[in-house]
């Protein structure tokens, strides 16, 4: 339990998906968390796991799908360097014409051991962002976000209200 936070509920699982509106173009979700915010509530990521769509196979050309989990909302899916994201999920398809390579990305869904949680999202809402490129149609990616409700005192809640906004 990070210090300055009362727990205010048992474990909580959230899932939902974002598919992109056209293939290739980044769409993103909003999943509010319905906080209270008079109560100086947040919620505590404990674990993420996405799930995108595998790109398509087109002879002679890199396709990709990639998706990411946000506390705020992007213009971009963004990867694991921008303060804003919590989880990013990404599959590419490199092909030459000949052979066809595939790799792929998850950023960790569960804290390690060092860490009690992966992130505390202060503001109402997350956002599920997802991209493809080169491909024949539309993706999209599936998350799960494991959790739990806490109180701040006031002091901490504005920090990481600012904190979160400001990212």
């Amino acid at each position: 339990m990070p210090k300055g936070l009362k727990e205010t509920s048992g474990l909580i699982v959230i899932s939902a998906s974002v598919t992109e509106s056209a293939a290739n173009t980044f769409t993103d979700k909003q999943i509010d968390l319905q906080l209270n915010a008079l109560d100086q509530e947040v919620f505590v990521v404990m674990g993420i796991d996405l799930d995108v769509d595998q790109p398509n196979l087109v002879a002679a050309t890199d396709t990709q799908t990639a998706g990411s989990l946000s506390t705020t909302q992007r213009t971009s899916v963004g990867g694991i360097s921008a303060t804003n994201n919590l989880a990013n999920g990404r599959i590419t398809i490199q092909d030459n014409g000949v052979t066809a390579v595939v790799t792929e990305f998850s950023s960790d869904s569960a804290p390690s051991t060092q860490l009690d949680y992966l992130g505390i999202i202060a503001t109402n809402d997350f956002y599920l962002n997802i991209q493809g490129s080169n491909n024949t149609g539309a993706k999209t990616m599936k998350a799960r976000l494991y959790g739990y409700r806490a109180r701040a005192d006031a002091a901490i809640y504005a920090a990481l209200v600012q904190s979160e906004v400001l990212s």
